[in-house]
């Protein structure tokens, strides 16, 4: 019978030596030579005799090692596998690290290549995985992973981000579940809550544009490859990803017309107005882009976002991105009565969404539909005719 006192005062031997327990059959301290003691315990599966090591004896107590060595038996009378195996299973199972190795190293290449996923998406997915998800999550096994987990890693995130990572652990746990990593429906990201985003509504007056315009013409002869891409975002209201990927061969001159291979909303055909139609025509053709400064590959996104902010600055503007230069033209639109399937086309956008909400802020008719309504219940209030219907 083992007691803790015997377990103690056991010395070692020349060889390996065996302690069994009489309370719980099969279980065991095993001591080396140099005097390393272990709980163990001995079994057979599938025919096979096994011995698996439970813990140190510093580790457990033998109270503790006997109701562990009872669960592990009746687990195996049960048909709930070797604990042996178990152990391996569990010690080769995938990290959350291995499963970003494989998600861009394999998945993310392949969607790619079947027009399901665009490399400006792919290196923002990086990005996040980089500086949150690995550092955070990375060295857990997949199976491991708890929504716990998940509200730590993104607790004192601003609440853009916080939400940008959310929605990637989401797509990442899907992924890991088609995979048989993890059991299905059971994404840790569920549930966790999201923060709410203020929809940004920074637009440009007309002086502001002037300023802009102004600011770009001294940094012309500098950065000329920046300035006209900025100029054309403003004008067309494109995204400045998509004015950066404009090859020549997709701009056809005589029908005024550009074709978007690759967007965030795939193939689309997008009509170019005269003035941005005459900005390309006065660009050099130094390679397939039409914005570029060595003729091999377009200028990046960082480039054309530190030109932006230069020109704000020299204009005196505040407050002011890059992106507001589409969100400008889309309410310039909007508050010039187009509806709201023409400019979901003219947005991009698959749903109108997002139109709607331009067509929401745009304050003009609004404050017109209010006054004309003020003042016909206010005429009929004082004696005055009905409010006639508004049309």
């Amino acid at each position: 019978m083992l007691t803790e006192r015997r377990i103690r005062d056991a010395r070692p031997g020349p060889g390996t030596r065996f302690l069994w327990d009489g309370q719980v059959k099969n279980l065991g301290v095993r001591i080396t030579p140099r005097g390393a003691k272990s709980y163990v315990l001995f079994y057979r599966a599938a025919g096979r005799k096994r011995l698996a090591t439970l813990a140190r004896v510093t580790e457990l107590s033998l109270k503790a090692a006997r109701e562990r060595a009872g669960r592990e038996l009746a687990a195996i009378r049960a048909g709930e596998g070797d604990p042996l195996e178990r152990r391996r299973e569990a010690t080769e199972a995938p990290t959350v690290a291995a499963g970003l190795d494989r998600f861009f190293g394999e998945f993310a290449p392949e969607r790619v290549r079947l027009g399901r996923m665009v490399p400006k998406t792919v290196r923002e997915y990086g990005y996040a995985a980089k500086r949150y998800i690995r550092p955070g999550l990375g060295s857990l096994k997949v199976a491991m992973v708890s929504r716990q987990h998940v509200e730590r890693l993104v607790a004192k995130l601003p609440p853009t981000q916080r939400n940008r990572v959310l929605a990637l652990v989401s797509r990442l746990f899907r992924q890991f579940e088609r995979w048989d990593w993890r059991s299905q429906n059971t994404n840790p990201a569920r549930g966790v809550e999201r923060a709410r985003e203020e929809p940004r509504d920074r637009v440009l007056s007309s002086s502001e544009l002037a300023a802009l315009s102004a600011a770009l013409n001294e940094l012309n002869d500098r950065v000329p490859a920046s300035v006209a891409a900025i100029r054309v975002a403003a004008i067309t209201g494109l995204r400045i990803g998509e004015v950066l990927a404009i090859q020549w061969k997709h701009v056809d001159f005589e029908t005024g017309r550009l074709t978007m291979p690759t967007t965030k909303t795939g193939r689309r055909v997008h009509d170019l107005p005269a003035p941005a139609l005459a900005i390309l025509a006065e660009m050099p053709r130094l390679g397939p882009f039409a914005f570029t400064t060595n003729g091999t590959v377009p200028i990046t996104y960082h480039t054309a976002h530190l030109n932006f902010r230069a020109a704000a600055k020299l204009a005196g503007l505040e407050d002011v991105r890059l992106h507001d230069l589409r969100r400008t033209t889309m309410t310039a639109a909007a508050r010039a009565g187009i509806g709201t399937h023409v400019l979901r086309d003219l947005l991009g956008h698959k749903t109108t969404a997002m139109s709607d909400r331009y067509i929401r802020s745009v304050g003009a008719p609004v404050r017109d539909a209010r006054e004309k309504i003020g003042a016909e219940i206010a005429a009929a209030m004082a004696g005055g005719s009905e409010p006639s219907p508004l049309r």
